[in-house]
């Protein structure tokens, strides 16, 4: 788990994911020599912040976005949504300008829910501020911001440890309504025919999809992926005896929304662990179900 806090520290709100990517590149240079099958690394201006590693003779991508929830500082004490971040008073906000690191506290407007700080200065507005982590471990759980999605980037980089045949994709703004999924589907389409996908990312505990019971596999959200396709992906998941739950939401999205609306025919499924306390400084994770989506990547990266 001690990957998995690194990642929880380091602030990549949608828009400024750069800190984040060049810790990935850091990651991937340093360890890529102990990885069964050595990558071909893809980055660049061509692909803003957006990381793509190719393993052997890839049939399947998986797709991890790496931005965060956050708040941009907008005139005065202001501040403006980075996605849909729970919201409370006494949350504790943390980023920096030009005049120094800052530590400060959310304000909810009890009459209108207007949102504000209470640093001692003004800040830069444009400055991202981000949750502060206080990142909690126990025998079954852990417990920080950021699970979303930091633990669905965790989960690709540990199946690099063992991938001969794929493709890992690190995209960007997912938090924030897309706009790198679609070029880099294009270009993973076009360059090497993949055309089927599996999103590394978190789901939600709801009445149907409890802690503890395993990863989810997601038959529908606000979209609704193949059939035939998640089916498959059931069997596998079946018939290898991995722990999994089944959901079915109306709402919620991933970055799988612009494979489905893109031009290219790719199939799809949304394949995470469930966590509780969604988008606040307090989302928590089962262990069990942490174990269960590793070990359900791995398999799915081999037989699909």
């Amino acid at each position: 788990m001690q990957l998995l806090e690194t990642l929880c520290r380091v602030a990549a709100p949608s828009g400024n994911e750069a800190p984040l990517t060049k810790f990935l590149l850091d990651y991937i240079q340093r360890y890529q020599s102990s990885w069964r099958t050595l990558p071909t690394l893809l980055q660049g201006e061509e692909f803003q912040d957006c990381i793509i590693l190719v393993f052997g003779k890839p049939r399947t991508a998986v797709f991890a976005h790496i931005d965060s929830i956050g708040f941009t500082v907008r005139y005065g004490r202001q501040l403006v949504r980075i996605g849909g971040p729970d919201v409370e008073t006494g949350y504790q906000l943390v980023g920096q300008d030009t005049e120094g690191p800052i530590l400060c506290r959310l304000v909810v407007d009890e009459n209108t829910g207007a949102l504000s700080h209470d640093f001692h200065r003004e800040i830069e507005r444009g400055t991202e501020l981000t949750f502060q982590c206080d990142f909690r471990e126990t025998e079954t759980t852990v417990q920080s911001c950021y699970l979303d999605n930091r633990l669905g980037v965790w989960n690709a980089l540990r199946l690099c440890e063992t991938l001969e045949d794929g493709i890992i994709v690190f995209s960007c703004w997912e938090e924030h309504g897309g706009g790198s999924v679609a070029y880099l589907a294009k270009y993973i389409y076009e360059t090497y025919g993949v055309r089927q996908a599996l999103i590394s990312d978190i789901t939600w505990v709801t009445e149907g999809v409890q802690p503890g019971l395993g990863v989810a596999i997601s038959m529908r959200d606000s979209l609704i992926p193949r059939r035939s396709y998640v089916e498959r992906i059931r069997r596998i998941a079946q018939e290898a005896g991995i722990p999994h739950q089944l959901e079915v939401e109306s709402s919620g999205g991933s970055d799988a929304k612009e494979l489905q609306h893109g031009a290219q025919p790719w199939d799809w499924c949304f394949v995470g662990a469930p966590e509780d306390n969604v988008h606040s400084p307090n989302e928590i994770v089962d262990k069990r179900d942490i174990a269960s989506m590793l070990v359900l990547y791995q398999v799915l990266l081999k037989r699909l």
